[in-house]
């Protein structure tokens, strides 16, 4: 029981990693969440989590390539923090894949986690940024390194429906995994791992075999007509401001959810 109007709605940004694979041409990496998680327990999604406060400042821009917060807040039609998004997308997708989307100062190439001593090294990382004791911007100083922002490309808008006890308004980016990492699920937040084309997602979705949300299959279907990184990155580009989608709770005569209507649906209510 509660009020739906006063659950608030925060910002979140969620990330999916794709490569090219020589058999299954392109392949996006998914999470599946914790059975115990309070929202979309057991569903397999991609890399994301909520925008924190320290995502946001302008000393984040110094190691940010190619974007500074007025660009992306225009990207995203906001006023201002809109850096703070990307700075999320990539803090998470650290945190729950060990992926770092990030390049070096010195070489000018994406961070590669080449020997045993580096991966053990950002393996505490990744658990010390989680954690809250090892920031961002500290990693970067640390490691020599600058968040590659310039090649993460905003491709989709959704806001969590009214009457959910949880509400997210959640920005998607799409971003070439970097050779030389493997991501892995934390076995915390996530307990299940996997690559896959996004054409195998869908009919193991429609199968009950993989469970995701409506964004998820939305996405999935935004990668399904390309072939390669290359063509889903130049495809991204090409977006611009995409359109908030947000879904409605269908609820039965005595008020029970029994579905989800989307923008286009008969039964969405405008």
């Amino acid at each position: 029981d509660f009020d739906p109007l006063s659950v608030p709605v925060r910002p979140a940004a969620t990330v999916m990693l794709v490569r090219d694979h020589p058999i299954n041409g392109l392949e996006v990496f998914m999470l599946q969440r914790t059975l115990q998680a309070v929202f979309a327990k057991g569903m397999y999604v991609f890399p994301g989590g909520r925008v924190d406060a320290v995502d946001n400042g302008h000393e984040l821009e110094s190691v940010c390539d190619g974007l500074n917060d007025a660009e992306a807040s225009a990207l995203l039609g906001v006023p201002a923090g809109g850096l703070a998004y990307w700075v999320a997308a990539i803090r998470e997708c650290f945190e729950e894949a060990g992926v770092l989307l990030a390049r070096s100062i010195e070489k000018n190439d994406v961070v590669r986690f080449d020997d045993e001593a580096k991966i053990d090294r950002f393996n505490l990382a990744r658990h010390a940024v989680h954690d809250g004791t090892l920031s961002l911007i500290d990693l970067c100083a640390q490691e020599q390194l600058r968040l590659v922002t310039d090649n993460i490309h905003y491709v989709s808008h959704w806001i969590t429906p009214l009457g959910e006890a949880r509400r997210f308004d959640t920005r998607f980016f799409v971003a070439r995994a970097p050779e030389g990492q493997e991501p892995l699920h934390d076995d915390s937040e996530t307990i299940a791992s996997l690559w896959v084309s996004p054409a195998d997602a869908l009919q193991r979705q429609e199968s009950g075999d993989l469970e995701m949300m409506p964004p998820t299959i939305r996405n999935l279907e935004f990668l399904l007509p390309h072939a390669t990184t290359d063509d889903a990155l130049v495809a991204a580009k090409k977006i611009g401001m995409p359109t908030a989608i947000i879904p409605q709770l269908k609820v039965d005569a005595e008020g029970r959810v029994v579905g989800i209507a989307l923008p286009g649906d008969t039964d969405y209510q405008n």
